[in-house]
């Protein structure tokens, strides 16, 4: 009996080991898209490191698969520290909260000034509304 008991206490020990390999390959991927996606948005990644904050399930055409959230911190210009998330299905980036950069009022209106100049704002004519 105690052969089958270590065995079953080996296999035990061999899931436990190959879950952590798997969730630690999985980090370093979040890690990486981490990385990328404040690069992107031109914000800086703190601590260069992200941390697992919760484990969903979500059902995706018709499957059930697991959804981890990586939990990380972001500076805007340096002297901040905000938080932000990312939401990851296997390898693939599933969803990102990153946190919104508040505009200064002469900044907000230089930004409408480039949008407006720049050709992304298309003017609407006001509807008439004599019928």
């Amino acid at each position: 009996m105690s052969d089958l008991s270590n065995l079953l206490l080996l296999l035990a020990l061999a899931a436990v080991v190959g879950l952590w390999l798997k969730l630690s390959a999985a980090r370093e991927r979040a890690v990486r898209e981490a990385r990328q996606q404040c690069q992107q948005h031109g914000v800086q990644l703190l601590d260069e490191t992200v941390g697992l904050r919760a484990v969903r399930l979500r059902r995706i055409n018709g499957l059930r698969m697991l959804e981890r959230c990586y939990g990380f911190e972001v500076s805007i210009d340096g002297h901040d520290r905000e938080s932000g998330r990312l939401w990851m299905i296997g390898d693939a980036l599933s969803s990102l909260s990153l946190p919104t950069i508040e505009l200064l009022p002469h900044e907000e209106a230089a930004v409408r000034n480039t949008a407006v100049a720049s050709g992304n704002v298309v003017p609407l004519r006001p509807r008439n509304r004599s019928n």
